[in-house]
């Protein structure tokens, strides 16, 4: 790998300091996904599709990720780059198809942290109804610059704080879940619950949900797992990258999949199996902040919702430094501004890439806003635009895999690639589900996220002598 380098007249390196370690890596990728934000809605469209197999929907979306982890998995044993998605396909499938993956990943960062914006002011408006204190409307606005500043402060730090910031409370809000979910199943199996439905295992099997519900459905859980590959943004960051960074996106993934499925079969069990108690999980507006006022009191209610927050400021947080990780290695290979390739001589953070993000992070939510758009439009609308662009980004990956397994001197045995060719084949249903049957404005979206996509491309095909100079830096440092 590159030794730190120091630009001629510069204030700043181009090698990012090794200092994180494996559960750093994970904690990056467990704060992007949100668990307690993905928890507390991704359920209830899923049981308004699936009725109660919400758990068994779940176990199907972890199996979909896994399969498209595998890409992420498999090639970050060889390669290291700042650059994710950028640099994966960049090496297996060439360096136009590298621009253009990691073009569109960069899309998915910046669109989902304009949506992670939006659910840090749903999640302040619930806490502050939890309190009793009404708020305008309009005053949603101002949670995304307020809380900006503080992503700002952590993230130009050094990056060990923004993961131990993640970490700490990643583990609250996870703790939290885990503790409402047994309660829930314990005063459920005991029959001190308001549901009379019981323990019922049989929302882990397929049940009456047709196939094609179920796959649907699954669309909305695999969105749980979305930016699971975020802590590969942070290769160049970790030490011994080519050995932790893949054991951290796969525990990261396998935690991540152990969770959702427990908290969502205490939810299902929770409201009830029956039809009654099926309206009401598909008709919550926050399944956990419901629940825990209902299994253990209005005061858990409260602590579940200032959690939830605090969880999305994570996911946030977590987002930003991917998205202004991957603008570093972009610039760093020669395109975008060059301030944007300087890291921090004290903290090895490219501050500027990281207040650019920050301050569109602001504008994209607050643009909303001003057209009359609630924070509820903000996290879903950006939150479809980013999972478009996610789809391209990982596909392109999964291609490279492929790609790579069939390269003289490759030691990945060749067998596997059904993972991979599995992994592409739910993607490209993934896709086919947000695009079809909807109405406006999210017809718009997959025109917004093809636009980005080719924009990436066209800029590729403009500039060759730019693709063969991110070719050559890939192949000669980057893969062994």
């Amino acid at each position: 790998m590159t030794s730190t380098v120091n630009a001629p007249g510069s204030t700043g390196t181009t090698t990012p300091r090794r200092q994180l370690r494996l559960w750093e890596v994970v904690a990056i990728s467990v704060g992007f996904m949100g668990p307690v934000m993905a928890m507390s809605l991704n359920g209830i469209g899923v049981a308004g599709l699936v009725g109660s197999g919400v758990p068994f929907t779940f176990v199907v979306s972890f199996i979909g990720t896994m399969l498209v982890a595998y890409a992420f998995i498999r090639l970050t044993r060889y390669i290291t780059h700042a650059g994710s998605v950028y640099a994966l396909a960049g090496t297996t499938l060439g360096p136009r198809a590298g621009f253009f993956g990691g073009f569109a990943l960069l899309g998915t960062y910046l669109f989902f942290a304009a949506c992670i914006a939006g659910a840090c002011a749903v999640f302040f408006e619930a806490m502050m109804s939890e309190l009793g204190i009404a708020m305008p409307a309009w005053t949603w606005m101002l949670v995304p610059v307020v809380v900006a500043v503080f992503v700002l402060l952590l993230n130009i730090r050094e990056s060990t704080v923004t993961a131990r910031t993640l970490l700490g409370i990643g583990f609250v809000g996870i703790a939290a879940m885990v503790v409402l979910s047994l309660v829930i199943i314990g005063r459920v199996a005991s029959g001190d619950a308001p549901v009379s439905t019981g323990v019922d295992f049989s929302v882990l099997l397929p049940g009456d949900a047709p196939i094609s519900a179920v796959m649907t459905a699954a669309v909305f859980g695999f969105l749980s797992w979305a930016g699971f590959e975020s802590g590969t943004s942070l290769g160049e960051e970790t030490r011994n990258p080519k050995r932790v960074v893949p054991i951290a996106l796969l525990l990261a993934v396998a935690i991540a999949g152990v969770i959702y499925v427990l908290v969502m079969f205490a939810q299902t069990i929770g409201f009830g199996t029956d039809a009654a108690g099926i309206e009401a999980f598909a008709g919550a507006s926050s399944t956990l902040t419901a629940l825990a006022s209902t299994y253990i009191g209005p005061w858990f209610a409260v602590l579940i919702s200032v959690l939830a927050f605090l969880v999305a400021f994570a996911s946030l947080l977590s987002s930003t430094a991917a998205a202004s990780r991957l603008l570093f290695a972009l610039a760093r290979d020669g395109f975008g501004p060059k301030s944007f390739a300087q890291l921090s001589p004290k903290t090895g953070v490219p501050v500027r890439s990281t207040v650019f993000v920050v301050v569109l992070t602001v504008v994209l939510a607050v643009t909303l806003g001003l057209f009359g758009a609630s924070s509820v439009d903000a996290y879903y609308w950006y939150a479809t635009i980013a999972t478009l662009c996610m789809v391209v980004a990982y596909a392109m990956c999964s291609v490279g895999v492929i790609r790579y397994t069939f390269k003289r001197g490759s030691r990945i045995p060749k067998w596997e690639i059904v993972v991979p060719v599995l992994g592409v084949a739910f993607l490209v249903y993934v896709y086919a589900v947000q695009i079809t049957g909807q109405v406006a404005p999210y017809t718009y979206f997959p025109w917004i996220a093809g636009a980005w996509c080719l924009i990436g491309l066209a800029i590729v095909l403009a500039k060759p002598a730019l693709a063969d100079r991110i070719g050559s830096r890939l192949t000669t440092e980057d893969l062994d």
